[in-house]
């Protein structure tokens, strides 16, 4: 039976271009020589030690296209350029747009339960919802923020962290816990400025989760570090780390931990945490280490 599809057209975030996956570091000797610690898009703009040069193609829009019906294990939400060819979410929506603006992809909207996520071992990796023995998963609560990820960022699974507990990466994409107060719509693309950084523990591996804010939020100019979010959304980091630590307690599992002194990094943490998971895509897309399932 063939599935009912729909579609809707997103700017992406602002940005004339949706890179393309095929991308290389290369090292740039001058940056070393200055002593630089950034990385150079293709805007100039620096944020590591190496040059970062990916070919890209020209989409000012992006289709959202929904195969299946919401709550199935066929439903799909399926990314397009405007000549109706597949993209890759994680892989072709350019992460970085200057001046500490990044593009973040919602998952899962705010006040909603149902567990969705980019399929990152599927072609094109669509959002779908998760399952566990062939059985939708969700949440035991809704989360009370609009939840998704970075593109073109990965948490190298074979990479420990010694200043997180030597955890190693989750496999996935980088979490955003965007703190706005619009619910949004799945596959929505938002620019957002990150705040701050949790580093949690899920069963062993390392599953950041960046706090952020949508530009477009009438409170979006008051924050621009971690201390700013206490003040101007007080409780909030504490509630984000207490849903996390939670959430699976209601299945019978432990609660998650959280490193770095069990509290938020600051935004400087949080660009760090970027650029290194940038670069370990980086090389996932080069193949120079193992893709596994991928």
């Amino acid at each position: 039976m063939a599935a009912a599809a729909t579609a809707r057209i997103v700017s992406v975030a602002g940005s004339s271009t949706v890179a393309s996956s095929s991308c290389l570091l290369l090292k740039a000797p001058s940056a070393l020589k200055h002593g630089r610690n950034a990385l150079s898009f293709n805007n100039g703009r620096r944020l590591s030690k190496r040059l970062f040069s990916c070919n890209a193609i020209y989409n000012p829009q992006v289709q959202i296209k929904h195969e299946g019906q919401p709550e199935t294990l066929d439903y799909r939400v399926f990314f397009e350029d405007t000549s109706g060819k597949k993209i890759s979410p994680w892989h072709d929506i350019p992460l970085h747009l200057g001046d500490g603006v990044f593009n973040f992809i919602v998952e899962i909207p705010k006040e909603s339960s149902a567990k969705m996520e980019v399929a990152t071992d599927e072609p094109y990796t669509p959002i779908k919802q998760d399952t566990k023995k062939s059985k939708l998963r969700y949440y035991p609560y809704n989360i009370n923020w609009n939840y998704g990820l970075l593109p073109q960022t990965w948490e190298d699974p074979s990479l420990a962290n010694s200043e997180v507990d030597g955890a190693f990466g989750d496999n996935d994409p980088v979490d955003v816990v965007e703190i706005g107060e619009t619910r949004r719509k799945i596959g929505e693309i938002l620019k957002v400025k990150p705040l701050a950084a949790l580093a949690m523990i899920d069963e062993g591996e390392l599953d950041w989760k960046i706090v952020a804010i949508s530009l477009d939020d009438p409170r979006a100019s008051l924050v621009n570090d971690v201390d700013d979010v206490e003040k101007h959304f007080p409780g909030t980091l504490t509630a984000i780390r207490d849903w996390f630590r939670d959430y699976k307690i209601p299945d019978g599992k432990p609660a998650n931990k959280f490193g770095l002194g069990n509290k938020a990094a600051n935004k400087e943490y949080a660009l760090k945490v970027i650029t290194e998971t940038n670069e370990s895509w980086a090389k996932l897309v080069k193949r120079s280490i193992p893709a596994g399932d991928l």
